[in-house]
């Protein structure tokens, strides 16, 4: 799916870096018929962008929120607003294939997500939106393959942790220039903290968000940044959440601090920050929140090539422990047991190549306690010990696992091994934890490898450890991975300058990752 791009292509890249300047003319829209009078909506009513997510082999959905006031609650009037969109098989819609019309729901912060179907596997398409009288940018997505196609190629960017006061989203413009076929966010797409000067940015509002409308607010701050808004209008993207888009290291109904949130204060907290992560993300109707719950959890299929896995790691785990004795307790859950269950037959009746796991806490081994002993950071993967080996038992009789994750802020590529607890146990799949966007800003590495290499020794699985922020960048085929470790030199100026800090290779049926 991926190569050079064209030069076709290569304008529109580079116009998507400029995504938020749009026209407006409704002259511009391409079907020549009359209209129905319509209430005109202000100029910006566009300005949180547009995003496409969730390829199928024939569909995809198109997003855009309708908000002239983003910072404070949109701005838009108490009614449903027609909203028209079209998709064409060129940059210029000229060749338009599908059109129709959404209304835009006050409900809903105006939000519109378009499941369209009946488009033709892995290709390009271009989209956009018209509502009032106004024009949206243009946008790129790409359907994916056809569900028997064996060969080709899919390049997937791993991003996660986009911390709106530590830094710019620089990373992106790199990730623009790269040009995947999906974007993979894996958690932490705002963050709830108060607002602080300590930073290159500050967080709108005046402390954290609690309500519908705050959490709205908070989302729109984060997609006025022109990197990332420009690599949603480029690539479609598949996105599940962590921790920081509701309440720090929640779990289930408890929330990090129960002395200070009641339950049913949190469960409110709950209701209002998925309705707003629906909002504000291009995600079917499976989707839509039921109060304090939310559909996250799903399969993407790329042809015979991949199987994506998209986990929910926060919704139904329990409490996190506090201990090594606690973490080994078996009653203990990280995804309960439903969507385990949907996870052990998803990785067992695989029709293609790889199989992906998008988690968003690390689950390989991180023993921060050198020397004999362990100690495990309890949010992750290591505070439920006995779920998680048990997955990786079931990894050792799976075809082809690549565990895909975030939360950590830094890059950790492991090995996978069946019992971290046994030096000698055998290598069973992959995992890359990929760095943030921008969360912990511009960090100092000598600090950084000050403190973690001495850790080496007891986490001999790991291959690559870094605290550069960015993105990781695979290339997948059927004989193996290429992956790259994609970093920039700063987030806290709006330029930087990308560079590859390592690659690396897993080949096909045998597990683990090599450095190259």
């Amino acid at each position: 799916m991926t190569g050079a791009p064209s030069p076709d292509r290569r304008r529109f890249l580079t116009a998507g870096a400029a995504v938020l300047g749009a026209a407006t003319s409704a002259q511009l829209w391409l079907p020549s018929v009359a209209r129905a009078a319509e209430t005109p909506l202000p100029d910006g009513v566009f300005g949180l962008g547009i995003a496409s997510g969730d390829p199928l082999p024939d569909g995809i959905v198109l997003w855009t929120r309708l908000a002239p006031d983003p910072l404070n609650g949109g701005g838009m009037p108490d009614e449903i607003v027609p909203v028209e969109w079209e998709i064409a098989e060129d940059e210029r819609l000229r060749k338009v294939v599908r059109r129709g019309t959404a209304h835009a729901r006050p409900e809903y912060g105006h939000s519109v997500h378009v499941d369209v179907r009946g488009l033709r596997p892995g290709r390009s398409y271009w989209y956009r939106f018209r509502a009032g009288g106004r024009i949206s940018p243009t946008g790129r997505t790409r359907t994916a393959p056809h569900p028997h196609r064996k060969g080709g190629t899919l390049r997937v960017a791993l991003a996660s942790c986009q911390n709106w006061q530590h830094g710019y989203f620089t990373p992106y413009a790199d990730m623009l220039a790269q040009d995947p076929d999906i974007v993979l966010f894996v958690g932490d797409y705002i963050y709830e903290s108060t607002p602080s000067s300590a930073g290159p940015r500050r967080h709108e509002g005046t402390g954290e968000p609690y309500t519908l409308v705050q959490y709205r607010n908070r989302y729109a701050q984060y997609r006025s940044d022109p990197d990332l808004a420009a690599m949603h209008a480029n690539a479609p993207w598949v996105v599940t959440f962590d921790d920081h888009e509701v309440d720090n290291d929640w779990a289930g109904e408890i929330p990090q601090d129960p002395g200070k949130q009641s339950h049913d204060a949190f469960v409110a907290r709950l209701t209002a920050a998925f309705q707003a992560y629906y909002e504000h993300m291009p995600v079917r109707a499976t989707a839509i929140p039921d109060g304090p719950h939310i559909q996250m959890y799903r399969r993407l299929e790329f042809g015979r090539l991949a199987r994506l896995n998209v986990l929910d790691t926060r919704q139904f785990r329990s409490d996190q422990v506090t201990s090594q004795a606690a973490a080994e307790d078996p009653s203990l859950t990280m995804l309960g047991a439903e969507q385990k269950q949907w996870l052990l037959d998803g990785l067992r009746d695989l029709p293609a190549r790889w199989n992906l796991i998008a988690s968003q806490i690390m689950m390989a081994e991180t023993d921060i306690l050198p020397g004999d002993g362990k100690l495990w950071y309890y949010d992750a993967w290591d505070g439920y010990q006995v779920e998680r080996n048990a997955l990786l038992d079931e990894f050792a009789s799976v075809r082809n696992p690549v565990v895909l994750s975030g939360d950590r802020h830094l890059t950790m590529i492991s090995d996978l091994k069946k019992d971290f607890a046994d030096p000698s146990s055998g290598v069973v799949g992959a995992e890359f934890v990929g760095t943030s966007i921008s969360s912990n800003g511009d960090q100092d590495q000598a600090a950084f490898h000050s403190q973690w290499d001495p850790l080496k020794a007891d986490n001999p699985h790991w291959k690559v450890i870094d605290a550069h922020r960015g993105y990781h960048l695979f290339d997948i085929r059927r004989d193996g991975i290429d992956a790259r470790v994609r970093v920039v030199d700063t987030v806290v100026s709006p330029q930087a300058t990308a560079s590859t800090l390592a690659t690396l290779r897993v080949e096909t049926d045998e597990p683990g990752v090599q450095v190259v």
